[in-house]
């Protein structure tokens, strides 16, 4: 009896479906609109990034972090991104908030960048060009990072700045939250809250949401994200790579790639040296593709990170370099007769935490 209501209920379903217009019911909803996304576009890093992890580059309407210890390679990889931008008239939008920017290595890594000088003294006084530059002179907190993102993209959304955006913020766990800053105390805890409410339901949310054909921007967020050791949980456990900010833009993050090892930068100096002068021209460095939602490829390999770029760690691409280089060497050595050397592995010991340090 009870198989019997259930294929009588089946027939009736059946029925009901056979006579219902799904398209007239998503129309009456406002469920029609489109719901494709754009072909998947890259912003191109250098031959050698491309060599060593099997990635293009940076994915365009993603968010992307770029984590590790100091002096790893970060700024190296978000350079490079800004210049590929920028030849490809995708406005990069700078947001410096650790304050460690230079505009020499900007123009060394290619950058266009335009020099404004005082005609009276001849000083360089500014500097113009296609990208927008906003430090912590005016960005003191997560919540101003955040609402200066939003209105940007506002502002392209009014047909006040035709740009495809490119931004690149140096560095997630260096600005405070307004709690924070209020309290005159820099709570952890906070910081992650304000980074999960203003960036994880807000921001991210407009930079993936550009990724649809309905969009005519597509807009990216390239984040630098400062880390800490994490002690081992046992004698036997490993200590860990911890983000600093909380773990909101990990988890929106589809691509996250780490530079350096989890107790060491993991980088090895490559130097000029005469009389006891000595120019660090090269550091080689580990980098590993940690997270890919893009197409999955995750990859580990060896970069030699150099002020002009990224190059493959070979014995021909680091000769062409020092080839290319040697006569500027050579100025601040006071000759041509240098040796190069390279130094063990720099196993420089990073403390490792309980938890995050304030």
């Amino acid at each position: 009896m009870a198989r019997t209501k259930k294929t009588l209920g089946e027939a009736v379903s059946k029925e009901i479906q056979s006579n219902f217009n799904l398209d007239a019911f998503k129309t009456k909803k406002g469920l029609k609109s489109n719901i494709k996304f754009k072909d998947q576009e890259w912003i191109p890093l250098s031959q050698a990034f491309q060599d060593v992890t099997s990635i293009p580059g940076i994915p365009m309407g993603h968010i992307v972090l770029l984590r590790g210890h100091s002096d790893t390679g970060k700024t190296t990889a978000l350079l490079e991104a800004a210049v590929s931008a920028q030849k490809r008239n995708i406005l990069p939008v700078f947001i410096i908030t650790e304050m460690k920017w230079s505009w020499d290595h900007a123009k060394m890594m290619g950058m266009d960048i335009k020099e404004v000088i005082d005609e009276d003294t001849g000083e360089v006084v500014n500097f113009e060009g296609n990208f927008i530059y906003i430090d912590r002179e005016t960005i003191n907190s997560i919540e101003d990072v955040a609402g200066f993102i939003l209105d940007l993209v506002d502002e392209q959304k009014k047909g006040n700045l035709p740009y495809d955006l490119l931004f690149l913020w140096d560095s997630i766990g260096s600005v405070p939250c307004e709690m924070s800053i209020k309290s005159n105390k820099n709570n952890n805890e906070w910081n992650a809250g304000a980074m999960s409410t203003q960036f994880g339901n807000s921001v991210n949310q407009k930079i993936t949401l550009s990724r649809k054909e309905s969009s005519p921007y597509t807009n990216t967020l390239v984040c630098i994200n400062k880390v800490w050791t994490l002690k081992a949980e046992s004698p036997m456990g490993k200590p860990k790579l911890m983000n600093k900010g909380g773990y909101a833009m990990w988890f929106d993050s589809t691509f996250v790639v780490t530079f350096g090892n989890v107790m060491s930068a993991g980088t090895s100096k490559i130097k000029a040296i005469k009389d006891g002068k000595q120019v660090e021209f090269a550091k080689r460095v580990n980098v590993q593709i940690d997270k890919n939602h893009i197409n999955g490829v995750t990859t580990r390999g060896k970069l030699v990170m150099t002020p002009h770029g990224f190059i493959n760690d070979s014995d021909r691409e680091l000769k062409d370099y020092k080839d290319a280089r040697k006569e500027d060497w050579a100025k601040i050595l006071g000759g041509g007769d240098f040796r190069v050397v390279e130094e063990d592995q720099a196993y420089t010991d990073i403390s490792s935490f309980g938890e995050e340090p304030q």
